[in-house]
């Protein structure tokens, strides 16, 4: 679905993404993973558009995204079908929920519906529909930011980070949700994540980072015999 090759991504001075290579595909979680400050969220970022990489090419359902003769930009890329849930959720906190789930839908007809399959992914949402997102819990604006994500059928789903500062029952919640979304078989799914149980239980392949580039790679399955907990271990 997604493939990314050779991403090269400075700050300055800084050689933050060096080389890096990764794809995704239909029906499966490939999980991202790597200690902090490694450059993970910076490569998501640039898979999205939101920061220029410097050489590479992206390619997304068989189109170039970023190439010698193309760049798409973040709402293009959202368009074609990537649904993007940043690090810290980022929903919009004066809004109601209601209003944050259309957002989600924004590109798209005024007149076209909330997607039902929504609240039987997140039954909370329902009920707190006419609630300011800002009153949520960080685990109900969580399940918020994916369901926003969600709202226009994405082909690709990338999240960041979606475990952090989560409780546990809701982490569970997540999970499920996020294993049900591949095995439908109609999407591919990029997770970066810290909690390690979480990632590997999660996993049908993975990628793991180190200063900016990958360092192993392989199935979710044999992440243990990999040794995949001591390479990511702070």
């Amino acid at each position: 679905m997604l493939t990314a090759k050779n991403i090269n991504q400075y700050y300055g001075g800084s050689h933050i993404l060096r080389n890096l290579s990764i794809e995704t595909h239909v029906g499966k979680v490939t999980v991202l993973l790597g200690r902090n400050g490694v450059g993970k969220t910076t490569l998501l970022k640039s898979l999205m558009g939101l920061i220029p990489i410097k050489t590479g090419t992206i390619e997304f359902d068989g189109k170039a995204l970023k190439s010698a003769n193309a760049n798409t930009t973040p709402y293009e890329r959202a368009r074609a079908g990537i649904g993007y849930v940043p690090q810290g959720r980022e929903i919009f906190s004066r809004l109601t929920v209601e209003d944050n789930l259309r957002m989600g839908l924004a590109y798209k007809s005024a007149s076209t519906p909330i997607p039902s399959e929504l609240y039987d992914l997140f039954p909370v949402l329902k009920q707190m529909l006419h609630r300011r997102g800002g009153d949520l819990s960080g685990g109900q604006q969580q399940q918020l930011a994916i369901a926003r994500a969600l709202a226009a059928k994405p082909k690709l789903l990338i999240l960041d980070e979606p475990t952090e500062g989560i409780q546990p029952s809701i982490i569970k919640d997540i999970g499920r949700v996020i294993r049900m979304l591949a095995d439908r078989g109609d999407m591919a799914i990029l997770l970066c994540e810290q909690y390690y149980d979480f990632a590997e239980e999660l996993a049908d392949d993975y990628v793991v980072m180190q200063r900016g580039e990958v360092i192993a790679k392989g199935l979710g399955k044999n992440m243990l015999t990999d040794g995949i907990r001591q390479l990511v271990a702070i």
